[in-house]
C-alpha cells in the first residue's frame, strides 16, 4: 500500500494527509539531526562530534517528493520517494562484511566508551602509528586514559606518547625472545623480574588520571611492592600465592599526580606492565608491541589460558593483529605458515572473547633496493596481504589493508624519495610524519564505519517504525 508521500509523488490525493503521515519516522530523523548538533552548539560536548556539518548532505540524502503539477519524471518508483536515502561515506581499504566492528561500534554508540588493544610489532613499540589513532579517536570521543604502558623500556625506542618513563634493576624477557619460554608473559608481552634494587618511574603530561592498576605475576615466594604517586604512599602488594596466575593491584590516584614510582620492596617480583585510566567515559588504546615480533608471539609465544585470563580482566571492545612487515622477508614461510599461524591467532581471541570485535590490520608497505638501484616492493609483501585478507574472510574477523591504503606498489620507494622524507633508509619503519599518515587512515576507516553502523541503526529503526505504522495505521 503507498503512502500519502508517494500518493503525492504520483500526483494522487490524500483523504487524510495529516493524520497518515509518517511522524514516527519524521521523529526519528529530527532526533538523529538534533543528535548531530549538540556538539556544535554545546562546547562542552566538541570531543563527542562525530560528523562534519560540511558533509551532512552527504551523509543524509532524503528525496523530496514532487507536489501535484511539479515537473516529474514520466515514471516514477515510489520507492525513491521514502525516506530510506541514507547515505554515509563507505569506509576506505576496511573490509567487513560481517560487520565483525558492530561490538566496538556498539560501545562508542552507547557511551563513548572503548577499550582498544593493538597488537604489533617495531612501529607499535615506538607507539608510532597509534599514538596518532589514539589521539583521534580520543578527539573525537574522550580521553579515557593513557591505557597500559610497560614497566620498563625493553628497547630504547620503546615509548608510550604521553610519558615518560625510567627504571632500573629488571631482567626483561620479551615473548619468544628472552630466557623464559613458560608463556606467562601479561597483556603486553614482555616479562620484567627484580629484587629489591629494581625501581619504575613514569611521568605522565596529564595529570588527570585517576586509577593506576599494576598488573604482575601472583607466585610461589613471590615479593612485594609498593606503588607512589608525587611520593605519596598509594599501596603496598604482596604477589605470593599458591600457585602462577595473574595479578592486578588497582589505586586511586591523588588528584593532579603526575611522577609514580614502583619499588620492589621485598623478595624477587614479576611484573608485567601499569594500566593508567580516568574516572570518565572515553576512549582507551593500548600499544602492545614487541619489537621483531611476528605473528607466531600470540599463536605460540603466548600461552593460551594466561593471555586468556589476561584479555578477559582487561575487557577490550575490539583486538587489533597488527603483524607482518617481519615475516614479509620470509617467502617460504609466508605462502606455507603465516595464514595457518594467522588463523590460530583469531582462534585464540574469539574463543578468549567472544563476540567482542577483531580488526586484522595488514603491515605497511616494505621495501629494498633492486639490482638496477630502484627502490620498490619486496615480492612477498603483496602475497602476505592477500592471504591475510583471506584469513579474516574466513575466520570472521574485519580486514584493514594498509598496504592499500597507503598507496600500495611502490609506496615506500615514494615516501623515501618525498619531501619531508617519510620513511627511514630501511624502507621499513616510518618516521613520525609517516606514521601519522598510516594513524590517520585507520582513524577515518573506523570513523566511517562507526557512522555507517550509525546510519544503519536508524534505517533499521524506522524500518520498524514503519512497520508498526502499517500495523497500526
Amino acid at each position: 500500500m503507498l503512502k500519502d508521500a508517494d500518493r503525492h509523488a504520483l500526483g494522487e490525493k490524500s483523504a487524510n494527509p495529516v493524520s497518515r503521515y509518517p511522524w514516527k519516522t519524521a521523529l526519528t530523523i529530527a532526533t538523529f539531526i538534533a543528535l548531530l548538533l549538540v556538539p556544535t552548539v554545546a562546547p562542552a560536548l566538541k570531543n563527542y562530534k562525530t560528523v562534519d556539518l560540511a558533509k551532512v548532505p552527504a551523509l543524509l540524502d532524503f528525496p523530496v517528493p514532487k507536489r501535484p503539477g511539479d515537473s516529474t519524471p514520466s515514471a516514477v518508483n515510489p520507492e525513491d520517494v521514502r525516506m530510506e536515502r541514507l547515505q554515509v561515506l563507505a569506509p576506505q581499504n576496511l573490509v567487513d562484511p560481517k560487520h565483525a566492528l558492530d561490538h566496538f561500534y556498539a560501545a562508542l554508540l552507547k557511551d563513548s566508551s572503548a577499550r582498544i588493544l593493538h597488537y604489533g610489532d617495531s612501529p607499535t613499540t615506538g607507539d608510532l602509528i597509534t599514538a596518532d589513532a589514539r589521539a583521534m579517536l580520543q578527539s573525537q570521543f574522550g580521553d579515557g586514559g593513557a591505557g597500559f604502558v610497560l614497566i620498563a623500556k625493553p628497547w630504547a625506542w620503546y615509548q608510550h606518547r604521553g610519558i615518560e618513563m625510567e627504571a632500573s634493576g629488571w631482567q626483561i624477557d620479551p615473548a619468544g625472545a628472552g630466557a623464559l619460554h613458560d608463556g606467562l608473559f601479561g597483556l603486553g608481552g614482555v616479562s620484567f623480574r627484580g629484587s629489591t634494587s629494581a625501581t619504575a618511574h613514569w611521568r605522565l603530561n596529564d595529570s588527570h588520571m585517576r586509577n593506576i592498576e599494576v598488573h604482575y605475576l601472583l607466585q610461589p615466594n613471590g615479593g612485594s611492592f609498593t606503588v607512589e604517586g608525587d611520593g605519596q604512599l598509594l599501596g603496598t602488594v604482596d604477589t605470593s600465592a599458591d600457585a602462577k596466575s595473574a595479578g592486578y593491584a588497582s589505586f586511586k590516584i591523588p588528584p593532579g599526580a603526575r611522577q609514580f614510582t614502583l619499588r620492589v620492596t621485598a623478595g624477587e617480583v614479576r611484573l608485567f606492565g601499569a594500566d593508567f585510566r580516568k574516572a570518565g567515559p572515553g576512549v582507551v588504546y593500548s600499544a602492545l608491541g614487541v619489537n621483531g615480533a611476528n605473528v607466531t608471539l600470540l599463536s605460540k609465544a603466548m600461552g593460551e589460558r594466561f593471555w586468556t585470563a589476561v584479555l578477559r580482566h582487561y575487557s577490550p571492545d575490539l583486538v587489533i593483529v597488527n603483524y607482518g612487515t617481519n615475516e614479509s622477508g620470509y617467502p617460504q614461510f609466508v605462502e606455507k605458515t603465516w595464514g595457518i599461524e594467522m588463523r590460530e591467532v583469531v582462534r585464540r581471541l574469539h574463543l578468549a572473547l567472544p563476540g567482542v570485535s577483531v580488526l586484522l590490520m595488514s603491515p605497511m608497505d616494505r621495501a629494498e633496493r633492486k639490482n638496477g638501484g630502484e627502490i620498490d616492493t619486496i615480492a612477498s609483501l603483496p602475497r602476505l596481504v592477500e592471504i591475510e585478507a583471506k584469513v579474516a574472510s574466513d575466520t570472521g574477523a574485519a580486514f584493514f589493508n594498509t598496504y592499500s591504503a597507503m598507496g600500495g606498489q611502490g609506496t615506500m620507494a615514494r615516501w623515501y624519495t618525498s619531501e619531508p622524507r617519510l620513511v627511514g633508509a630501511d624502507f621499513i619503519h616510518p618516521l613520525p610524519a609517516g606514521a601519522k599518515i598510516v594513524g590517520e587512515l585507520l582513524y577515518k576507516a573506523l570513523r566511517d564505519g562507526y557512522n555507517e553502523y550509525r546510519v544503519r541503526n536508524l534505517k533499521e529503526h524506522m524500518a520498524q517504525d514503519d512497520s508498526a505504522q502499517k500495523a497500526n495505521p
